[in-house]
């Protein structure tokens, strides 16, 4: 209902300053938190050498503790950060002058040793990721499959929310884990509107989509970013390529998903009385009529879809690395026009933008010999195991908090830094645990986008993310741990 207040009135300027007031302190507050990390990171660096720490590692050490009380306080974006970070690295570090001095590399192209992380082999895998997952997205084949398979499931309480797990959690494997969420809950509103209001299946079904959506994320190297920063921290030698991570990542992720299922289950009986729910043809399918390209453009985003994902998983087979492999979805589809310049700008690049500033940071943390000297600083005698679990736990705690990417731009140089010198399959058995870890943390609305985008719905507390969200933020590093111990 429109307002009669005149503008200018004494009640519309007052609201008025309410509203910059509030964006001043808001701004005020990022200057602010701005401000001490820049601070700490001088202060990091003005403290006389550490024993054994030359001046390069120590300048690094200075920029990782800026960006990590940047990352955690928010002050600025994500995104931002990483970039900070790499301009950082480039003005200290990589500077014709700068404290690092390399052998054998011309001091005019040191810079390059910090940038190389945004055309390396992952990035590209992102990107086709990236690419694959907006199309299905424009042609709305995400929709169609989700849609029909939950039409499908959809006769019971049980099947509907086994499936709904499933189609997020196969998903999630291959688009980002915030669009899938969200597509799964557009899709799934007319039969969450047919539902009694206050009865539990609603809170199981709409918690059952970022649990899903979370975990799907583990099982590829391009599920979601911390699993793509952990690869490029390992050594050459142990990295695992696409199907080598989904033989790390996917068993225990499928193992939590069933878990999940079966505590989301449970659940949606508690309190229900008993009363039966009939959810038959409850979900959203787009009938719209579709024209011959439309048609067209879907089965070959089909074709191109699985074909590629088939390259990924077979690299073996025929010897492509599927960072190669993502120039075919990426090519095919701005050739023909299923993706436009227009398309080609909304991909995710703060994304592409923050992954590659950690995996700059992991560069740093190496070269400079920082991680070698944390490395040096552990106890001998401090065990492998216990630095596994502190690690893992480490992880989970600080995801629930702040950016599971963030977090892991933060801990895995540090992690490698703590086994440099050891085995190199000691790297695994620390830094996938640790990876897999942050993708566990779903106790907050804020400690995944999934979990924000399943909270905006409205019907669902804060309060309800706790219970299922500490049981992974348990079970999640518990499980990858006991699983990476008999195969890494």
């Amino acid at each position: 209902m429109p307002s009669n207040q005149p503008v200018g009135s004494p009640d519309t300027r007052a609201k008025a300053n309410r509203i910059l007031g509030q964006m001043d302190r808001t701004v005020l507050q990022s200057i602010i938190k701005f401000t001490i990390g820049i601070a700490l990171g001088a202060a990091v660096y003005l403290i006389p050498s550490f024993e054994g720490l030359d001046q390069a590692a120590h300048a690094t050490l200075a920029i990782l503790v800026s960006a990590a009380f940047l990352w955690i306080s928010e002050a600025i974006p994500a995104f931002a950060v990483a970039v900070l970070v790499i301009a950082a690295e480039i003005a200290i570090l990589g500077a014709p002058d700068g404290v690092w001095q390399p052998e054998g590399i011309d001091p005019a192209k040191k810079w390059t040793t910090f940038v190389s992380s945004w055309s390396s082999s992952l990035m590209w895998l992102f990107l086709g990721g990236f690419v694959l997952a907006h199309a299905a997205t424009k042609t709305k084949l995400d929709q169609w499959m989700a849609g029909h398979i939950l039409g499908v499931c959809g006769k019971s309480p049980a099947m509907l929310l086994a499936g709904a797990m499933a189609v997020t959690f196969v998903f999630s494997m291959f688009m980002s884990n915030t669009a899938t969420a969200a597509m799964m809950i557009t899709v799934a509103a007319p039969m969450m509107n047919r539902v009694p209001k206050g009865h539990p299946f609603i809170k199981a079904f709409l918690l059952s989509i970022p649990i899903a959506a979370n975990l799907g994320g583990i099982g590829t190297i391009i599920g979601t970013p911390p699993n793509a920063i952990a690869v490029k921290a390992l050594s050459e030698d142990v990295r695992p390529d696409f199907l080598g991570w989904m033989k790390l990542g996917l068993p225990p992720a499928l193992a939590l998903a069933t878990i999940a299922f079966f505590m989301l289950l449970f659940m949606s009986k508690k309190g229900s009385n008993g009363e039966k729910l009939n959810l038959s043809g409850g979900v959203a399918t787009d009938d719209t009529p579709m024209t011959g390209k439309e048609k067209a453009q879907r089965w070959f985003v089909i074709a191109i879809f699985t074909t590629t994902v088939g390259m990924w998983m077979t690299q073996k087979l025929h010897g492509y690395s599927p960072s190669v492999v993502s120039f075919l979805p990426i090519a095919a589809f701005a050739v023909t026009g299923v993706l436009t310049s227009k398309d080609m700008r909304e991909l995710p690049w703060d994304v592409l933008l923050l992954l590659a500033g950690g995996m700059s940071l992991g560069v740093a943390v190496e070269k400079t010999g920082l991680a070698q000297w944390i490395g040096e600083q552990v106890p001998g005698s401090w065990p492998l195991l216990g630095l596994i679990i502190a690690m893992a736990l480490l992880g989970v705690i600080m995801s629930n908090l702040m950016s599971n990417t963030a977090t892991a731009s933060i801990l895995l140089p540090i992690t490698m830094g703590l086994v440099a010198g050891q085995a190199a399959e000691n790297q695994i058995l620390v830094g996938v645990p640790l990876a897999i870890a942050c993708s566990c943390a779903m106790c907050l609305p804020i400690s995944t986008p999934p979990n924000a985008v399943t909270f905006a719905t409205g019907k669902i507390k804060a309060s309800d993310f706790m219970v299922p969200g500490l049981i992974m933020s348990v079970l999640g590093p518990a499980i990858a741990i006991l699983w990476i111990q008999l195969v890494g």
